[in-house]
């Protein structure tokens, strides 16, 4: 699959100004869209040489990106099951989505955490590389076997994260201050920056387990194993140290986001990346629906959500509770709508798929964001300026939604491990009565487009001197 990669056995001639980008991320919505939207911008102001490694699933994806220039599709093979959340079975689910936070945290490591299961990948990319000779590798800040690839083979490398940047910098294990006070919330816990005694215990406890799991028999048998297959694979030492090691980290956030703590220079805040907009031409039945009503409720969990049928049932009593003041818009996936009722309170609206979700966030009408508060979808929100209601489930979700609770922009369900329509309600209502929640939200958003988003991300990788064609 893709086009046909350069074979290195011909050269390159002298003087050549071939400086390929390759970019490389795993197939997620929430780690590969960034990267998307850089490259499709790379590609309009014209950039040759654009490569994109990610599964075969993506690679229509990578087809759609070109504007000027095309971004060839270097394929890693088949989706990984037990690397994809979209096809974690429901047991797993139920791990990573469980209440205790640190539970969760523990549920993901242990189920992404198999060394042997990049083997396959890190083979693909090397023999990608190998023939593509890159300039500069992209690589998303999960993907591990990306950034081996470029340390080992000696390729400078950039990092594209997502995430608030305390995800990368805040300590995760006690006694280590690292970018952040040892009093941080730990990544994942959920916790506030000014905590009552008993947080600050909870979250002290939550690094102590993390060293103690790392040190677990079964942790421990993983990491016996990942050094075999280091040995094997002949991995560079020192590819853990993401930031010392690479270009730059591009951050798709800004510090007034996270919690106060050291940036370091290496570090970009750039802010949401978005591609231009309108995506779609606003002539069709969805963009007439947005335009009739003045007041909407837009709800969107992510692509690993799974309701169940109680609660669609409850999410359908909120609509109706809600009937004569506000519409909703529900983007439900599809295996999910069998439990919807064959009738729907008239204010509520349920789509499978929606042609562009930056479009809908973007539109006036649009009052409020109920979401699952994953990385890109809070900082979509707050780039087009709208306070939200958070159902975090897992991991990151937490931390962005304790962040916009106390930045005054969200509120958080008293329980998101299930839904509760008395408890949706009263936090939605609040939100849309309250009109700081707004201007917060909005002047939050302002300093998002001031970062310079795509615009900003692109120049600072145009900038780098593997780049330049000397």
């Amino acid at each position: 699959m893709g086009a046909e990669i350069p074979d290195p056995a011909k050269g390159v001639e002298m003087g050549s100004a071939r400086r390929p980008i390759l970019f490389v991320s795993y197939p997620e919505a929430g780690l590969i869209n960034p990267l998307f939207v850089l490259a499709e911008e790379l590609s309009r102001r014209g950039v040759d040489d654009l490569w994109f490694a990610t599964d075969d699933i993506r690679a229509d994806d990578v087809a759609a990106l070109k504007v000027e220039t095309p971004v060839e599709f270097a394929s890693l093979g088949d989706v990984v099951p037990e690397l994809s959340a979209q096809t974690w079975d429901d047991e797993t689910y139920r791990k990573v989505t469980q209440g205790s936070r640190f539970g969760a945290h523990r549920a993901v490591v242990e189920k992404t955490f198999v060394p042997r299961l990049r083997v396959e990948k890190y083979r693909r990319l090397e023999e990608i590389v190998r023939r593509v000779r890159p300039a500069l590798i992209v690589v998303e800040s999960l993907c591990q076997f990306g950034r081996e690839v470029a340390i080992t083979h000696g390729i400078p490398f950039v990092v594209s994260t997502p995430f608030l940047p305390s995800t990368l910098l805040a300590p995760h294990i006690p006694f280590v201050k690292g970018h952040a006070s040892r009093g941080f919330p730990v990544p994942h816990s959920g916790l506030p920056f000014v905590m009552t005694p008993k947080q600050r215990a909870v979250n002290l406890l939550f690094k102590f387990r993390n060293a103690a799991m790392g040190v677990s028999p079964a942790i421990r048998a993983r990491v016996a194993e990942d050094a075999a297959v280091r040995k094997e694979l002949g991995i560079a030492d020192g590819t853990s140290d993401i930031i010392a090691r690479a270009e730059m980290v591009l951050c798709y956030s800004i510090p007034e986001l996270d919690y106060p703590l050291r940036i370091p220079e290496k570090m970009k805040m750039v802010g949401t990346v978005v591609p231009p907009l309108p995506q779609t031409s606003g002539d069709d039945d969805l963009s007439a629906w947005l335009d009739a009503h003045p007041s909407i409720v837009y709800l969107a969990f992510g692509t690993i959500t799974r309701f169940t049928p109680d609660e669609v049932h409850a999410m359908v009593e909120v609509a109706h509770r809600l009937d004569g003041r506000h519409h909703l818009l529900w983007r439900l996936p599809p295996e999910q709508r069998e439990w919807l009722p064959e009738e729907l309170p008239p204010n509520l609206r349920v789509e499978s798929w929606l042609p562009s979700q930056l479009d809908v966030l973007a539109h006036p009408n649009v009052r409020l964001f109920f979401t699952h508060a994953g990385s890109n979808g809070f900082h979509e929100g707050v780039y087009f300026g709208k306070p939200q209601v958070a159902r975090p489930l897992w991991v990151d979700c937490y931390d962005e939604a304790i962040r916009g609770q106390d930045l005054g922009i969200s509120l958080t369900l008293d329980h998101p491990d299930r839904v509760d329509p008395d408890d949706v309600v009263d936090k939605l209502t609040r939100v849309l009565d309250d009109l700081g929640f707004r201007d917060r939200a909005q002047r939050l958003g302002a300093r998002l487009h001031a970062a310079g988003g795509r615009a900003t991300a692109a120049d600072l990788l145009q900038a780098l001197p593997q780049l330049s064609t000397r």
